[in-house]
């Protein structure tokens, strides 16, 4: 079975869905390093989740580099999407990119 159409709609709804509730925070807000990290850990759900994803991209972003059937381009376009939208984004990218076009 032919993943890579699943894999594309997800990156796709992977990179929409995050920003459709940060951009209005980043318009209200402005770039606020410290004010963001702070809403990071405001709570214990909320530092659950964000460790959870901080590791999640972590370990995405070492899975990317030590990837042996990826060009270093595709490698740094899942590095860059994991860094600026997040795993939602980068993890379906990347499976995409090394899913067989076969099958």
């Amino acid at each position: 079975m032919n993943m890579r159409p699943l894999y594309a709609a997800l990156a796709i709804v992977g990179t929409v869905a995050p920003y459709t509730v940060f951009l209005p925070w980043l318009v209200e807000n402005g770039i606020a390093p410290d004010l963001f990290l702070s809403a990071m850990f405001e709570t214990n759900i909320s530092s659950f989740f964000s460790l959870d994803v901080l590791i999640s991209a972590l370990v995405l972003v070492i899975a990317t580099i030590v990837s042996k059937g990826l060009s270093s381009g595709k490698k740094a376009g899942i590095i860059v999407a994991t860094c600026l939208i997040g795993v939602s984004s980068g993890l379906p990218l990347y499976l995409y990119l090394t899913a067989s076009k076969e099958r």
